[in-house]
Parts: C-alpha cells; structure tokens; sequence
C-alpha cells in the first residue's frame, strides 16, 4: 500500500484505478529495474566512467551494500536525500540504494551553491546529502559547512571520494565496505521495497512563474514516462549511451541514464564537456548513442578538430532541453552520418520526440509525437477552450506519464492546472492533424543557457539586495552558442556607482550559483514601463539584440 506523503497531490481515484487496469502504469519501482537488468544480464558490463567499470551485477551488489548501510544510518522510507553528484560510477549506486530502502532522491546538480541547497532544503525536507568531498576546483566541505549551520533539519552527509583529510562524515566506500550481504540484511532491504504508488524521486523547476518548485514523481509515474520515450526512439540493449550533459538534469537522468538501464544497455559517464574529450570518448568506447541539449551538440560540430576523429560508431542522437534549429539537425545528420531524435521534455512530465520514419523535414520543424500514447495532449486559449490543429495556444496535458502537481504549494498548483485538472506547461505550441508538435514560443519567464532553465526571478531577487541598485530586469540575451544567456538591465540608486564587477562579487557573497551571475550587465538611467507600470521587458530585450547585431 502506498505511504502518504504530505505536501503530495496523489492522482485521482478513478484515474489510477484506470491507469492500473490497462497496465499504463507497470507496477515497478525504480530498484526492480536495476535488480531485472542485473538478473538478465549480471556480467553485461553496464556503467563506464573515467576510474572504473562496472557490469549489472556489480552495480547491483554496490548498491544493496550502500542500502543497508544507509538503513544504518537511520535513513527511513519517505525520506527526502539530496544527490549531487557528478556524471561518476559512484551516482549509481546512490541512486539506487536511495530507491531500495524506500526514501525518495532529490537530483541537484553539482554548480548548485550554499544559497540554492539551503532554500531546496527547505523546500524538500530533506534530511540526507550525497556529495563530493571535491570535484574539480571546488571544495565542498566547506559548502557542507554553511548548509549545515542553516539547515538545522540536515541529519546525514554522506561524502563521496573524499580524501584522507576530509573530516569525518560518512563515507559512501565505507559504507559499502563495512556492509555484509548476509540473509538478515538481503531480508530487511526487500522489506523495505517501496510501493510503485509512492513518491519516488522529486525534481527541481522553475515551475510557470520561474521561482523554484519541487516536482514529485511516484515510480509508475516516471518509469511510464521513460520507458515509452526510450521505446520511441529506439533504444536497445546495444546501445552504447553517452552522458556528457550533467546527470542531475532531468533529460540526462531520464532519457539517458534510466532509459539506458530499461533497455538493457550501457552507460558511458563523462564529466566533462570539452570537445576533444567527447570525440576521443566516443572512439575509444565505441559510442552508439548520445543524449544531450542542442548546444553541446552544435559545440562538437564547431570543433575544429572534428574530422580528425573516427565517430563512425554512432548511429543517433537525442536532443532535448532546448531548440533544434533546422541548420543543426541537417549538419547532424549529413555530416555526421546519425539519426536526429529532436525531443521536448520537462521535470514534470512532458515528453516528445520524432520517430524513426519521420522525414527530415519533419525533424526539423517539430519536437514529434507525445511518447506516451496513454497522455493526452492538446492547445488551448486563453479562455481555456480546445484549439483545432494548427492554431497555436498554450500546450497542456494530462495523463500516467504526467505530474499532480508541486510539493507543498497548493497557491502554484492552483494556477498551474486547468479546471479539468490539465498540467498548464506555459510554452506555446500547434498541434498538426497527425499529432506532431511545433513550439512557438513560451509564457513562463525562464532563461534557457544551454539547456539550463535559470529563473530571471531569482537573480533578480539577488540583485535587488545590493544598496546601490534600484531596479533590475533580468531578461534572455540571444547566443549562436548556447540559445541564451544571462543579461541584467540595472537602474543605480541616485548617487550610486556601481560596476559589473562589483555585482558579481556581490553576487558571489550571497552564495549564488555560475548559473546566477550575469554574463552581461547594460546600467540605465531609468528603467522602461509598460502602460500598466510593469518593467517592459520586451524593449530591453529588443534593446539587447540591436546591440548585439550591431557588434556583430
């Protein structure tokens, strides 16, 4: 029987009982999924990183150690635990152990900073943190620090990789070091097994309004939604699958890592983005497949270096999390040799993509077919009325692939779900006669940087805390490279000088993310209006791009 989670907005009780009686949902969790891949193939070699490699089997054994051990620590089912980690090995087995013992994963992404974590934190509930000692050139033991002195409610850190100096939290290697797999211990893991209707997994957003919302996501949910994406696009026990994108992201962890595990294949973890790494990464593990945002699809056929490398393994590529444009899907196709899936998907359950027989046209004018068949989609005005094919309205859906609603916040839930219960996605879209999906623009107010969702909202709210600012819009400034990027528009207080750099500094000092910093900053005498005395965004977004050709 499924546990209550408060702040959880359960599905109806005729649709899951619909949604159950034609099997829609598949009743499974996430750790059936690794355990039948592990059944299936248990010396198939599953997960490669840049230190090991591990088959199905192994990953399984890893996993269950680190289960019990968390068990030990006093971890209980419903549980929320934050899992920051890098694109490493060591992600599999925090995940998963995290499912088996019936506590729910908070993905968060590792350029994520004491300001965010904290206010996640507070969001989630979360008791329990997975996270690097070190990774790169940052220190996170100090970060552990100051959420901890804020997040009182913190019970648990769990480090990873951590060198001989760190202090003394937990270990994941000693915690599954120290762990026997004995009868006892394999008896309280599968009593632990939580039930396929509960909450699972919950993701971060911007939500329709850009501030950050937590998405919860039950097993049945979730694995409905990627076991159709990876069966649309045909994804099979030989694909070798590489995750370059940050595996906290939601198209990452969907479509690359769990759809890999669902169909049986493997996974080629790298941490890095550089282009020389990536094409010496797919020769040298004979990729087949990539999953990742456009803009680190067009960095690789702008490398200079490209036709010096064999890539005449890989035979597809999904891209999501941003546009296609025509130009790229064309490059990608021809001069690469690959299939193009152009996809749309978001952390509450939208999720489209072309299909094998599609033509290139249609590849390059549309985001495909809903992959869950069981969802429905449609477009709607204002007024909320059904539009016919090829009028564009906002898209809305609903559905065993699709979200309740946003943990703990009955005021968001209210305005992003139509009276018929339809999710409200706030992009704008037509829908053709044979159910093809173009996007057309948006409503929500999010800046997309390579395939990053950054809320405007939320720098805007940093900067407003600075003394010499007294208006700040915060808006997307267009980029050949990464689609958007960051650009504030600051009004300085009377008798005020303030400088880029003094922002960013500024910035730095509220603990804000890369991600928050703008790339560029325009100071103005005085902020435009709008008729109705809202900062008329659009002006300075039409502003920025004269400036832009202009340059150009």
């Amino acid at each position: 029987m499924a546990r209550v989670l408060e702040g959880f907005t359960p599905y109806k009780k005729k649709d899951a009982e619909k949604y159950n009686r034609f099997r829609w949902w598949p009743g499974l969790t996430f750790g059936d999924l690794l355990d039948r891949a592990a059944d299936i193939h248990p010396d198939k070699e599953a997960f490669v990183d840049r230190k090991t490699r591990l088959t199905y089997g192994e990953a399984r054994e890893k996993t269950d150690r680190l289960a019990i051990g968390m068990m030990n620590l006093g971890i209980r089912p419903l549980d929320r635990v934050l899992v920051q980690l890098p694109n490493w090995n060591e992600f599999v087995f925090a995940y998963f152990a995290v499912q088996k013992i019936g506590a729910i994963a908070v993905l968060l992404i590792d350029r994520l900073r004491q300001f965010e974590i904290n206010h996640l934190i507070g969001l989630t509930g979360a008791t329990s943190w997975i996270v690097p000692s070190r990774y790169n050139n940052t220190d996170y033991i100090p970060i552990i620090h100051d959420v901890m002195e804020t997040s009182r409610g913190l019970r648990n850190v769990i480090t990873v990789r951590a060198d001989g100096n760190a202090p003394a939290f937990p270990r994941l290697e000693k915690l599954i070091e120290g762990t026997q797999l004995t009868e006892k211990n394999r008896v309280r893991l599968a009593r632990r097994r939580p039930d396929p209707m509960d909450v699972a997994h919950m993701g971060t957003t911007g939500g329709t309004t850009g501030v950050p919302k937590i998405v919860p996501r039950t097993h049945n949910s979730l694995i409905t939604g990627i076991e159709l994406c990876s069966r649309s696009w045909e994804q099979n026990n030989e694909d070798i699958n590489l995750i370059a994108g940050p595996i906290g992201h939601d198209l990452s962890f969907t479509k690359g890592f769990i759809g890999s595990v669902i169909t049986m294949g493997k996974v080629v973890f790298l941490d890095s983005t550089d282009d020389k790494e990536i094409c010496e990464t797919i020769n040298r593990e004979k990729v087949t497949s990539i999953i990742w945002v456009p803009t680190l699809a067009q960095r690789m056929l702008q490398y200079k270096d490209l036709d010096m490398h064999d890539l005449s393994c890989l035979k597809k590529m999904h891209s999501a999390g941003g546009t296609s444009h025509p130009d790229l899907v064309r490059d990608v196709t021809e001069r690469l040799g690959m299939k193009f899936y152009n996809g749309y998907g978001a952390t509450e359950g939208m999720t489209t993509i072309t299909r094998p027989t599609d033509s290139l046209e249609t590849i390059c004018s549309c985001v495909g077919k809903p992959t869950c068949p069981y969802d429905t989609y449609k477009v709607i005005d204002e007024e909320g009325n059904e539009l016919p094919p090829n009028r564009q309205g906002e898209l809305v859906l609903k559905g065993p692939g699709v979200f309740t609603g946003y943990y703990r916040n009955p005021k968001e839930n209210r305005k992003a779900f139509t009276r018929d219960g339809f999710f409200r996605t706030g992009d704008l879209a037509r829908i053709d006669e044979k159910g093809n999906i173009t996007l057309t623009g948006r409503i929500k107010e999010m800046i997309n940087r390579g395939g990053e969702s950054i809320s405007a909202t939320e720098i805007e709210k940093l900067i407003n805390r600075h003394p010499g600012v007294a208006a700040v819009a915060v808006i997307p400034m267009p980029d050949p490279v990464m689609g958007e990027r960051v650009c504030a528009y600051i009004e300085p207080k009377a008798g005020a000088e303030v400088t880029f750099d003094e922002i960013i500094s500024f910035l730095k000092g509220q603990k804000a993310s890369v991600l928050q910093l703008p790339e560029r900053i325009e100071f103005i005498a005085a902020m435009p209006y709008t008729g109705a005395q809202k900062l008329d965004k659009r002006t300075l977004r039409e502003e920025i791009e004269k400036k832009l050709r202009t340059a150009g």
